[in-house]
């Protein structure tokens, strides 16, 4: 018998039984709609979490805090030029932090904001790039972060007056000018051998704002400065880093130069782990987002495993419905099979008959749950934010997915689903083969 005949036999069967091939295929595809929308969740949350990290930070950058091969020391000058010979490295940017807050004003507006020194033509390669203006070329000139301007307030004014009953600042006390080109007094404090504290003002000149950083909820104060400038605050504190007060630990600043953070830029994405090992295993305390990125990976994969597992229990579940159809469809049609073996058809084409049906009742369950699951998706996505909203008053994250259903999920869960029914249909269809001819013509099995 050919395929096309054992379908067209199969077909005309499940005609006969449409209620109860009905239930049997939507037990089925309730099976496959739970496994996928299950598991859909954790691919959701997956993708959501891998946005936010790569957002937050650059995929291709490694973080470099100290060096310890049995006793910890910054990084220095010596390790930069080594980092910058390393092959696949495309900049190496080192940064320290001005170990104050000082106050900043313009005109009549002032802040504290941190204070980070870098190195602008590193910067620049590394790829930082500016809303307005353009990188510093004098020692004296600065660049500050988008948000800068946000946290400048009246130097008359109370901070606590600066807002309104619902936490907003007033407008009438918001800086509004142009800060390109002002002049920026940066008041530095040390304490005296008599721990009295003394200032002395700094002024630099604002020639660039940062762009915007890429998640609405970041914010940027920061104000960039060079370390020209910052070995001019050194030498007036006579502390490392402009440390206020001076201790045994900063007051040296005849040791060569060291940096809170150092960032090795790749050429490219697929060297950036390799890079990383080599420099952990160097003793060096490095950090890349390539490795975050490979650590979550690992959880979700193992979470996304878990939600599949226990979505095909839902699956095994409905295959006791298909067990009990095609053990019936058997019965009833004993004396069809009585009459296929009389006329000589061969066992193993019985047996193929009723694992197509299965398979036929199975994959048609697979592609209604499988149609059923995109679309409860789709309503989850679009509702689930507006319901979390309302409820906890709170506001979900742009372009936060509570469920993504890729193909290779979609692959999963069909394939699933037509293992468990052949493996369901497999019985009934060895026991359509050991019927006996004569007991099947009589009708008595």
């Amino acid at each position: 018998m050919k395929f096309g005949d054992q379908f067209r036999f199969v077909r005309q069967n499940i005609k006969k039984n449409k209620m109860r091939i009905f239930m049997t295929v939507l037990a089925s595809a309730m099976g496959t709609t739970f496994l996928i929308v299950l598991a859909s969740v954790g691919f959701g949350l997956h993708s959501t979490v891998l946005k936010d990290v790569m957002e937050q930070d650059l995929i291709n950058e490694i973080s470099i805090y100290g060096f310890d091969d049995g006793e910890y020391r910054l990084i220095n000058d010596q390790d930069i030029n080594y980092f910058s010979s390393l092959a696949n490295v495309r900049s190496v940017r080192p940064v320290n932090y001005l170990y104050q807050s000082p106050n900043l004003q313009i005109n009549d507006f002032q802040t504290n904001a941190e204070v980070r020194s870098v190195d602008f033509a590193a910067e620049q390669k590394a790829g930082m790039k500016l809303s307005k203006g353009d990188y510093p070329k004098k020692p004296n000139e600065v660049i500050v972060g988008y948000h800068f301007a946000e946290d400048l307030y009246p130097v008359d004014i109370e901070y606590e007056d600066l807002f309104d009953e619902n936490g907003e600042q007033l407008e009438k006390y918001t800086y509004d000018d142009e800060l390109i080109g002002q002049t920026l007094t940066m008041a530095i404090e040390k304490m005296d051998p008599d721990n009295n504290i003394e200032s002395e003002e700094f002024e630099v000149t604002i020639v660039g704002i940062t762009e915007k950083p890429k998640a609405d909820w970041q914010r940027n104060y920061t104000l960039y400065i060079s370390g020209d400038l910052l070995s001019q605050i050194e030498k007036y504190t006579e502390t490392l880093n402009g440390d206020p007060a001076s201790t045994d630990e900063n007051s040296d600043l005849t040791n060569e130069r060291t940096y809170s953070e150092v960032y090795i830029h790749s050429d490219s994405l697929q060297h950036i782990q390799d890079l990383t090992t080599q420099l952990t295993d160097e003793h060096y305390y490095a950090h890349s987002v390539a490795t975050e990125i490979k650590e979550i990976n690992m959880l979700f994969n193992i979470a996304k495993a878990g939600l599949i597992f226990i979505g095909t229990i839902a699956v095994l579940i409905a295959s006791i419905g298909i067990y009990n159809t095609m053990t019936m469809a058997v019965t009833e049609r004993a004396p069809d099979i009585g009459i296929m073996k009389a006329i000589g058809a061969n066992p193993k084409t019985i047996k193929q008959i009723f694992l197509l049906e299965s398979s036929y009742i199975g994959l048609l369950g697979a592609l209604i749950g499988t149609a059923v699951a995109y679309l409860i998706s789709f309503v989850v996505n679009l509702g689930l934010p507006l319901i979390l909203e309302a409820v906890f008053d709170d506001q979900i994250p742009e372009g936060f997915k509570f469920s993504i259903i890729p193909w290779s999920l979609i692959v999963i869960a069909v394939g699933i689903c037509l293992v468990v029914t052949i493996i369901s249909g497999a019985r009934p269809a060895k026991k359509a083969t050991q019927i006996d001819v004569l007991k099947a013509m009589r009708r008595d099995l």
